[in-house]
């Protein structure tokens, strides 16, 4: 969530930032919280104004019937009663209004960095690293390709987990419906293998190991920005009024929601490994077949929390991590500055 320090100190940084995520209306949005702050403020000085009114008046009325004017005393309390009613309705404006900045406070995304490409769509972003061909600067996905070129058949991967039986995507639509597949033999052993190397590697690289719930509360579902305007993409169990995670990235991250770090502490570094739930919308065509848009699927998440200052280089050693073990796996990768993420 957007602070609203930056918002109010860094109003056109922050609109220009929405527009180039193309966010709808993105001034409107801006200049909406900017207003509900406003009326939040004076709302909350308005009542401070009378609650300190009534605390004078009060000891007034002590002195009145002290002196014997017990008129004037009945003519201070119907003061303080009016001056009571006036601070309740200032409590309920304060609250309508602080609930309106809460909610559209929650539906502005973060802003992206300013080397973040332009773009609409994954062919706009910006190549920063590949393991197969040197990048030139400015070179899109677009523009080139990373693949080698096949010197025969290529055979795609939902087709070589049926010869060798290593998924079963019908299986997984008979037991539960598509994106849902079953892993089997050696396929199964793999995903193991690959979840305890991945983990094993996070715990050498330093990083705390978590096995976090599978389902989270609402509260922790706005303390990572899947809710209130995300929610269509998340399994919800409506009886407990639980989400399952669409990734590890919730729980863990949440593990410090409300909770005052000491910066000497920092970076606190954790991993996990959990199934992960999303309700993809989906689409026909070979990029959405097999693997890819699963509404179940496996990962180990790497999450840490450090301070902005160094959030750079947080994020460089990072990646740096995980390109190590693309490395250690031997498999060609792309690092890419993507125009849909901050």
């Amino acid at each position: 969530m957007l602070t609203l320090k930056l918002i109010t100190e860094e109003t056109e940084r922050v609109i220009r930032g929405l527009e180039k995520k193309h966010l709808p209306n993105a001034r409107e949005a801006v200049e909406e919280v900017i207003s509900l702050d406003r009326q939040r403020r004076q709302a909350q000085n308005e009542l401070d104004n009378a609650l300190s009114q009534g605390k004078k008046m009060a000891a007034r009325i002590g002195a009145l019937l002290k002196q014997g004017d017990k008129a004037g005393a009945e003519a201070k309390k119907q003061e303080v009663a009016n001056l009571k009613e006036t601070a309740k309705e200032l409590e309920a404006r304060k609250a309508e209004a602080e609930a309106g900045l809460v909610q559209k406070l929650c539906q502005i995304p973060n802003i992206p960095y300013d080397i973040v490409p332009e773009g609409t769509g994954a062919e706009d972003n910006l190549v920063v690293k590949s393991s197969l061909r040197e990048c030139k600067e400015g070179d899109t996905v677009g523009n080139w390709t990373t693949v080698p070129e096949n010197k025969g058949a290529v055979i795609p991967h939902w087709e070589l987990a049926r010869k060798y039986n290593l998924i079963d995507f019908d299986l997984g639509v008979k037991i539960t419906g598509a994106g849902f597949p079953v892993y089997r033999g050696w396929g199964a052993k793999l995903q193991r293998a690959l979840v305890n190397f991945f983990l094993d590697e996070a715990r050498a690289a330093g990083y705390e190991e978590i096995m976090p719930p599978a389902v989270v509360n609402a509260a922790s579902g706005y303390g990572t920005g899947q809710l209130p305007d995300k929610e269509g993409q998340m399994y919800h169990c409506e009886v407990d009024d639980l989400y399952l995670i669409p990734t590890a990235e919730v729980p863990v991250t949440n593990i410090y929601r409300d909770v005052i770090i000491d910066e000497r502490d920092l970076p606190l570094k954790n991993c996990a490994y959990t199934e992960c739930f999303r309700r993809e919308a989906g689409s026909y065509g070979k990029d959405v077949r097999g693997l890819n848009r699963l509404h179940e699927f496996s990962k180990v998440e790497i999450v840490r929390i450090d301070t902005p200052e160094h959030s750079d280089e947080s994020h460089k050693e990072m990646l740096a991590h995980v390109e190590g073990l693309l490395k250690k796996l031997e498999l060609p990768y792309r690092i890419l500055r993507d125009n849909r993420r901050t």
